[in-house]
């Protein structure tokens, strides 16, 4: 992993509840909210209990999920209270919410804006009213538009927003209306992801048992593509595979990820870094909350080998429009592994889908439609 020079941290808190499951989620999620007010209570304990792995500015705080815009305003009023009671955190600090567009009516909003919250995340994934309700989503496309619009005039002016595509049935058309509704919104920020077929979601066994067909490889070349062309013409940086943002509006908690900055996650399923070990809670609310509860939270951590950071740092450096740094990586890696990635950069960097400014290698444009065999190739084993 990289090495931060600036010493700053992250918090990641994991809400685990939501009104209903979307056919495509495989994140640990609950939709019974009856012990929301034990979950609330414990994770504040969490917090108090876990203090002192951060001692360093923390920079980003990310409510996501789940669906966080589930918890009250006393919920949030009360984890605040404890994060600015037990961490440095910066007065400029990014604080993040994610919310679903059903959730965002205009008291709930004005709620928000009460709150240290000064950016949004809002989970619309289609403004396509068929594919919502395939992909089980609560709202209509009206409904997320109207949301965007409703927060924008309650005073927030940095909006992320998600989309999905290489959906089932999805066409290039579809895509470009979705693509053009997005940036007509005056967003600040975009997430795009492509549709993967996670174990033990509703959306794989339709796949399985063959109620539904993958979109053909070439509808989703087209449909990055795109997307490329589309956010690159409104004026949005493509600064990670899957974000787009305008300038100055770079999701700084996901930056901070992809730099390799410490950062601790609270709430069951939750994951954490410190510069040298993984760890994450159990992913099951009744352990979470019984573990607090007892005074020993249930974690479970790992040790990383410099071959496992090695590889952290390629495939998280080259998500991004910044790259690798050569230099950096001979340093914190030695000869060896530097001089492994070097020769087996060679012929991708000849195809000109990588290439070599300075001292960073990154992606091509061409590069980025092949990124995972090219990080894949360049990966120790």
């Amino acid at each position: 992993m990289k090495s931060s020079s600036t010493k700053t941290a992250g918090i990641y808190i994991h809400i685990p509840f939501c009104k209903s499951r979307c056919t495509y989620c495989d994140f640990y999620t609950l939709t019974n909210e009856s012990r929301i007010e034990a979950f609330a209570d414990s994770l504040c304990k969490e917090i108090k209990f876990r203090k002192d792995e951060i001692h360093e500015p923390v920079k980003t705080v990310y409510f996501g999920g789940g669906t966080p815009s589930r918890l009250s305003e006393q919920h949030f009023e009360n984890i605040f209270n404890y994060l600015f009671s037990n961490f440095k955190i910066d007065p400029a600090a990014e604080i993040t919410v994610e919310a679903n567009p059903d959730d965002l009516s205009s008291e709930y909003i004005q709620m928000l804006s009460h709150l240290p919250v000064n950016r949004l995340s809002i989970g619309i994934q289609s403004f396509d009213d068929g594919e919502l309700k395939f992909l089980s989503r609560r709202h209509t496309a009206s409904q997320a538009i109207n949301a965007v619009k409703r927060c924008q005039m309650h005073g927030f002016n940095n909006i992320s927003i998600d989309l999905m595509y290489g959906l089932p049935g999805q066409t290039t058309k579809i895509w470009e209306q979705n693509l053009k509704q997005a940036t007509s919104l005056d967003i600040q920020h975009l997430s795009a992801y492509h549709l993967i077929y996670e174990e033990k979601t509703r959306m794989y066994s339709m796949l399985k048992a063959g109620k539904i067909h993958p979109v053909d490889e070439e509808v989703s070349t087209a449909m990055f593509s795109m997307l490329i062309d589309w956010m690159k013409q409104h004026n949005f940086i493509h600064y990670e595979i899957s974000a787009f943002a305008k300038e100055g509006y770079f999701s700084r908690h996901n930056t901070s990820y992809w730099k390799g900055n410490k950062y601790i996650g609270l709430g069951p399923a939750a994951h954490s870094f410190d510069g040298e070990n993984r760890s994450w809670n159990v992913a099951s609310l009744n352990r979470y909350i019984n573990g607090i509860e007892s005074g020993v939270p249930e974690r479970n951590s790992e040790h990383l080998s410099l071959n496992e950071k090695y590889n952290e740092f390629i495939l998280t450096g080259l998500r991004t429009m910044w790259g690798i740094d050569m230099v950096e990586l001979r340093l914190l890696f030695g000869n060896k592994l530097y001089s492994y990635c070097i020769e087996n950069a060679e012929k991708y960097v000849s195809k000109k889908l990588l290439s070599v400014e300075g001292y960073n290698m990154k992606l091509t444009r061409e590069g980025i439609f092949i990124s995972d065999g090219i990080m894949s190739d360049l990966m120790s084993v």
